[in-house]
């Protein structure tokens, strides 16, 4: 309504009385309004709340098990690595004279090895030979320093165990390392004759950690048991080093299975965080994002909605001083539609009035409703659709999913999932700025969405994930659908420079009868994309293989 209007239809009514009518009807036309506002912007807010929290906790608890599964990979090849030097030639069959001292070519024989390995494998600052008493016999180094390493290492080490000692911050070689061991034992007899320890470099799992740090300010953070910082992604000092979670924070944490909690981290920040201990070591990692990120988009979507409500509470009182002018029949339909559109039906029909205020009044209603459900239809496409690359939400995934499921089980038919993940994403954005790589991200999901057939559909799963779903679809018609997704790529190529995807395949129901179980073996497969050099795709394994494969 103009100002212009308003005016006229001022001096027309004159000014309303208390126990005026008009003024009611004002008071009904606003209330019909704020109830429906209101109610939708909070339920709106409290939707996008849970969603952001959901999101959040979704990727924190795959970036902790995805971390955790690294590290536990890390300790496994040191330990291997020890093994196999422990195994040595070299090693077994001149220890018993380097510890009598009864040899000197022994001695030599064992140092020289152990150089030779200490400069073929650049994370072990240190190889030493200590005798079952714990003295140092052999070394790699100039001359032998003592290791420090749990009490009854010696118990542990017979039963054929490794051991590590506690991480430390190494001043003359300014980073984070840890003592490893392993006992050297005769394979024919398996009896004892000593102990290979290693000082191992903590630093390069820094470049680990960053590749799984979640959000774009949030950490991965490796702890020891008790909960003292050893490395994060953000790198590592001795000062970092003297940081520590409480121990209670810690137990509460792995005693919640993972699951992401609001707390406070070593640095004193608010962080949305999920702790995961590493299988293969007695270590600890922790996955956050500062709460400020998390809500951001939460604190501009608030004002957004105050906005919508204000301007909307302002259209709701101007219908409602023209509704005065109503006294008729056409104020009880008026009247009744209000009433609907406060219970928050919005489709409502109302008959129009010709000519007079009346008949502009209707208009005007008629125009509000429709704006409440415009904002409505689209508040509730928001909740199901990404707003960068506009496909749809992981919510909406799964109920698709979860759809063609049940209609293929009834159905007794096939369908495949294709688990995409854009290659380095991360090195991309360091490269070339985030807004690079929001459109190359855009591109991606162009080109996936350029490659469906009728009926498929592709959602972004999360981060620089995307999910496919194709029904009727075996797993050797949804790898040749990965070969077109990546020529066409390679065709029409991101603007800041060339990505490449690795794609993880799974069909119903030969990998999974499930909608969890397929994600999971096509997440199995992904990585197997990964590991295997990535720009590639991978079809999942059998059910049982991809259950082992995964623990």
């Amino acid at each position: 309504m103009s100002e212009l209007e308003s005016t006229s239809i001022t001096r027309r009514l004159g000014v309303l009385r208390p126990d005026s009518i008009r003024l009611k009807i004002l008071g009904l036309a606003v209330l019909a309004t704020l109830l429906p506002s209101v109610g939708t912007a909070w339920i709106s807010y409290l939707e996008n709340k849970r969603a952001l929290e959901a999101k959040a906790n979704e990727e924190l608890l795959s970036v902790s098990a995805q971390s955790a599964r690294e590290l536990d990979i890390w300790a496994r090849d040191r330990r291997y690595d020890l093994r196999v030097f422990a195994s040595s030639y070299e090693i077994t069959e001149n220890i018993q004279s380097v510890a009598r001292g009864s040899s000197p070519t022994a001695q030599q024989r064992v140092t020289d090895y152990l150089k030779s390995v200490s400069e073929r494998f650049g994370d072990y600052d240190e190889l030493l030979i200590l005798a079952p008493n714990g003295q140092v016999v052999a070394t790699s180094g100039e001359r032998a320093t003592a290791v420090e390493l749990p009490e009854g290492w010696q118990e542990r080490l017979k039963g054929g165990d490794f051991i590590t000692g506690t991480p430390y911050w190494d001043d003359v070689d300014q980073r984070p390392e840890i003592v490893i061991a392993v006992p050297i034992v005769v394979a024919s007899s398996e009896r004892m004759l000593g102990t290979l320890a290693a000082e191992v470099d903590l630093l390069g799992l820094v470049d680990t950690l960053k590749t799984f740090a979640p959000g774009d300010s949030g950490l991965a953070t490796l702890l020891t048991a008790e909960g003292s910082l050893i490395v994060s992604s953000a790198g590592g000092s001795a000062e970092a080093m003297q940081l520590r979670y409480p121990r209670e924070t810690i137990q509460a944490q792995l005693e919640n299975g993972a699951t992401p909690v609001e707390l406070t981290d070593v640095t004193g920040e608010r962080v949305f965080g999920s702790m995961r201990p590493v299988a293969g070591i007695d270590w600890i990692v922790v996955a956050a994002i500062p709460t400020a990120e998390v809500y951001a988009q939460l604190a501009r979507m608030r004002i957004v909605t105050v906005s919508i409500v204000a301007g909307t509470l302002l259209v709701a009182a101007m219908v409602g001083y023209a509704l005065g002018l109503i006294i008729t029949r056409p104020l009880d339909r008026l009247t009744r539609a209000a009433s609907k559109v406060a219970a928050g039906q919005l489709e409502v029909e109302l008959v129009g009035t010709k000519g007079g205020e009346v008949g502009y009044l209707t208009e005007v209603f008629r125009d509000m409703v429709s704006r409440l459900r415009t904002s409505r239809e689209e508040l509730e496409r928001l909740s199901v659709t990404d707003p960068l690359t506009g496909l749809d939400n992981r919510r909406r995934m799964m109920e698709s999913l979860q759809n063609e499921v049940l209609r293929s089980r009834r159905l007794e038919h096939s369908f495949s999932v294709v688990m995409v993940d854009v290659d380095h994403f991360k090195e991309y954005n360091d490269a070339h700025g985030h807004v690079a790589g929001d459109e190359a991200l855009k591109r991606v999901a162009t080109v996936l969405r350029g490659a469906l057939s009728d009926g498929d559909a592709v959602a972004r799963y999360g981060g620089e994930e995307f999910f496919v779903l194709l029904p009727e679809t075996a797993a050797t018609a949804a790898a040749d659908f990965a070969k077109r997704v990546r020529a066409a790529l390679e065709k029409h190529a991101p603007p800041a420079g060339p990505v490449t995807l690795s794609f993880g395949i799974a069909a119903y129901p030969a990998h999974g009868d499930s909608g969890e179980a397929l994600i999971r073996a096509a997440d199995a497969a992904l990585y197997e994309a990964k590991r295997g050099g990535r720009d590639r795709s991978v079809v999942a394994r059998g059910a049982e293989r991809v259950k082992a494969a995964r623990g």
